[in-house]
């Protein structure tokens, strides 16, 4: 290695040689006398002199990445004022002096202290001078100079990206451009070949090429299948100094991917596919899949399933799973065990998205044999018709047969069949039907004007297996006959004027009838036979289902016949022929001289002449004033005469309030406090009277309070419980009073009543001890011996 490295500096010090010694070198040439330059000025005339620079330089080369032992010699600094006395100092200034060049300031030697690369930096510009070491003085002017840097092979080719990735359609033909690829180097590309890239492949082969100039990757084999092999991995090498020996290198890798076409079409697996259906399946039922394969991707694999022939292309359909490219083939009509039991269907499989490139690979569909085969089971009965309608007269009798179903067992067995209707159809059961044969009738009788239609299911039901029936709606129209009598649309009440017309139209009637005749009603009209000449009103028929009632003369008095009752026949002209007898209710009326109606009562004959109805409204108005005001006045009065329950003299349920004062008689106001009596808790204070002073201070006797009386206590709970027990208590709070009081006192009854009848232990002489308040009572009952006197 050391030895390769010597060769190639000996190299180039022999290029840098004879780069120095061509006729493009800058250089300057030595004189040793100066150029004179005379000039006559325009001013003073004076001589000028331009002295000729004296420098001895070249332009520099030097090459990069120098790993010798010592310093590079770059070139040597000398100017024709060097008498090599030592007098002269040479100064380098510039790019990178002082540190990546040095100079010999006696010499004028420069010398690249560093490695250098070219790839970094490829020119330094520097500046040199010298100086007069004794005088400081430049002996030549400063002068710029050129460094430089010869390129090496140092720097291998590198590609713009590690790894590629491409692709390019199967079957594609040789040449077929895939990728191109690119690297670079980074040496100079104007000297040598260090930066002559060319391309090849190391790994791909023989599928692939590359084109050693553009690093264009190609097919290179023909019809490559992505069924065969879909990925592929290639390894790129570019390498510099064109290709030769020695030159540095650099690889990549390009993985290369083989887009699907439509190459491929659908195979079955299998020529004949056996599937069962049982007859029961409905419509719509899926019987089994089939799928051909494909070995291609995406929409090219994309699959349309058909039935192109057999004879159950009628029967059975094929759809297509679009996830899973499968065909499903379901059933498309009811099937019949008994009819048919083997279906064969010839199913295609085609490709939906065609490229016409590879047209003439064949054709893109593939064909398979299916065979169906229906299963027997145990069917439901089945009915003659989908539905039945039938028509009865709505006089028909009970028990007449209106008609039949008939339904009958599908399967080979033929098992006897029980009909039944349907009660949830027919609730009032006005029909039947005998299981055995399927015949309807009637139960109860039949009113088209109430029903017209029946809507019944009948059911029929296999005897051996109960499980098996089937439901068919039988609709029964009701048939009218004429059973029923026109009659007045409405109740009709006219009236007539008392000084009405002969063959005046007092009232238009017409009629109504329940049934509805084929051709329409058609209604007469005439009077009753005992009336067929009135001699007050006749009638007229108008021929359209309705009559006018006429006057039959001039003038009629509510004084003689204030009401006329006139019986009207009506005939309608239906089988067989129905008729009622109407009664028109005519009453006689006051009218004015234009026909309007003013009084039809009677009544009004007897009122004075000059008493209006208005004056009778006025009437009534003050008559129920009055009533108002009275009733008023005694629901006030009545309000003014109740007294509060709490001052009752005869009511004292729960009212008895106790206290421990005495009044003073009827003229004292102010012997006892009134509070007391609102107040319960007042007495339980020392009430002292406030009109005298009290001779003597006693202590009052403290009587329990009404509510901690344990006897009302008990009495009010026994009373609670009863009530809570009494399941007849209303639900809800309510309040209930009693007239309790309590147990006897220790003082016994205080009433006179009980009082003894002798006299010999009655003395009231006390009361005279008592002062003057109880005099009265005093001169009572103590003067009582001078009135038996």
């Amino acid at each position: 290695m050391q030895s390769y490295s010597f060769l190639t500096i000996l190299l180039w010090s022999c290029m840098l040689h004879a780069i120095c010694m061509m006729p493009s070198q800058k250089r300057t040439n030595k004189h040793s006398h100066s150029e004179k330059i005379t000039r006559l000025s325009e001013n003073d005339g004076k001589t000028l002199h331009r002295t000729k620079r004296g420098w001895m330089w070249n332009q520099f080369f030097l090459l990069e990445e120098y790993t010798g032992p010592d310093t590079q010699y770059v070139g040597k600094l000398h100017t024709d004022q060097d008498k090599g006395d030592g007098n002269l100092k040479y100064i380098l200034t510039g790019d990178g002096a002082g540190s990546l060049f040095i100079i010999d300031e006696n010499t004028g030697d420069i010398h690249a202290a560093k490695k250098l690369d070219r790839e970094e930096k490829s020119l330094y510009v520097l500046r040199a001078k010298a100086i007069d070491r004794k005088t400081g003085r430049q002996v030549e002017p400063e002068s710029e100079f050129i460094i430089k840097i010869h390129d090496i092979n140092d720097n291998e080719p590198k590609f713009t990206k590690d790894m590629y990735t491409a692709s390019v359609p199967e079957m594609s033909g040789v040449g077929t451009p895939v990728i191109q690829v690119t690297a670079t180097d980074a040496d100079d590309v104007n000297y040598g070949n260090s930066a002559k890239v060319v391309y090849s492949i190391l790994q791909g082969q023989p599928y692939f090429s590359v084109d050693p100039e553009t690093g264009i990757i190609k097919t290179a084999l023909p019809d490559m299948s992505r069924e065969n092999r879909e990925q592929y991995q290639v390894v790129i090498q570019a390498k510099d100094m064109g290709g030769q020996m020695g030159g540095l290198s650099g690889t990549t890798t390009v993985n290369i991917t083989l887009i699907d076409v439509n190459d491929n079409p659908p195979r079955f697996p299998q020529s004949t596919y056996q599937f069962n259906s049982p007859e029961s399946a409905p419509p719509g039922t899926p019987l089994g899949r089939i799928k051909a394969n494909d070995p291609d991707l995406g929409e090219n694999a994309e699959i349309e399933y058909s039935i192109s022939n057999g004879d159950g292309s009628e029967m059975f359909d094929i759809v297509t799973d679009k996830d899973t490219q499968e065909g499903i083939i379901t059933v498309k009509k009811q099937l019949d065990f008994e009819n048919k039991i083997l279906y064969t269907l010839k199913v295609e499989a085609t490709n939906t998205h065609l490229d016409p490139r590879f047209l003439q690979l064949g054709p893109f569909k593939d064909t398979a044999l299916v065979k169906i085969s229906v299963e027997d089971v145990d069917e439901p009965p089945v009915f003659s018709r989908p539905s039945y309608l039938i028509e009865v007269d709505e006089d028909a009798k009970e028990g007449s047969i209106i008609g039949q179903v008939i339904a009958q067992d599908p399967d080979i067995t033929k098992n006897a069949i029980k009909y039944s209707v349907d009660r949830h159809t027919d609730l009032d059961r006005i029909f039947n039907i005998y299981s055995g044969n399927g015949s309807l009738f009637i139960s109860k009788p039949l009113d088209r004007e109430e029903t017209p239609w029946h809507n019944i299911t009948v059911i029929a039901t296999e005897i051996n297996n109960p499980k098996q029936s089937s439901q068919i709606p039988v609709f029964i129209r009701i048939l009218d006959i004429n059973d029923h009598a026109p009659e007045f649309a409405k109740y009709y009440e006219t009236f007539v004027c008392e000084n009405a017309k002969a063959g005046q139209l007092i009232q238009t009637v017409s009629a109504v009838d329940k049934d509805e005749p084929p051709r329409g009603h058609k209604f007469f009209f005439e009077l009753v036979p005992e009336f067929a000449v009135h001699p007050n009103f006749s009638i007229v028929d108008n021929k359209d289902n309705t009559a006018g009632i006429m006057t039959r003369k001039n003038g009629y008095s509510r004084s003689k016949t204030s009401t006329y009752l006139l019986p009207i026949i009506i005939f309608d002209n239906d089988y067989p022929v129905q008729s009622s007898t109407g009664t028109l209710t005519i009453q006689v009326c006051a009218c004015d001289s234009r026909g309007n109606m003013q009084s039809c009562n009677t009544e009004a004959l007897l009122l004075p002449a000059g008493l209006s109805t208005g004056a009778l409204v006025a009437i009534l108005l003050c008559i129920i004033i009055l009533l108002v005001l009275v009733v008023l006045f005694a629901a006030l009065k009545r309000q003014r005469k109740k007294e509060p329950l709490i001052i009752s003299k005869d009511d004292v349920r729960d009212n008895i309030v106790t206290y421990n004062d005495e009044g003073g008689g009827e003229e004292d106001t102010q012997a006892f406090d009134i509070g007391a009596l609102r107040n319960p808790e007042a007495r339980e204070e020392s009430k002292m009277r406030r009109d005298v002073l009290p001779e003597t201070i006693f202590q009052i006797r403290r009587t329990a309070p009404l509510w901690e009386n344990i006897d009302v206590q008990d009495f009010i709970h026994r009373r609670l419980k009863e009530n809570d027990s009494d399941p007849a208590a209303p639900p809800y709070d309510s309040l209930a009073t009693y007239a309790y009081e309590g147990n006897d006192s220790i003082a016994n009854s205080l009433s006179s009543l009980e009082s003894l009848t002798t006299d010999g232990n009655q003395d009231y002489d006390y009361l005279s001890d008592w002062g003057p308040r109880f005099k009265k009572l005093a001169d009572m009952y103590g003067g009582e011996d001078s009135d038996k006197d």
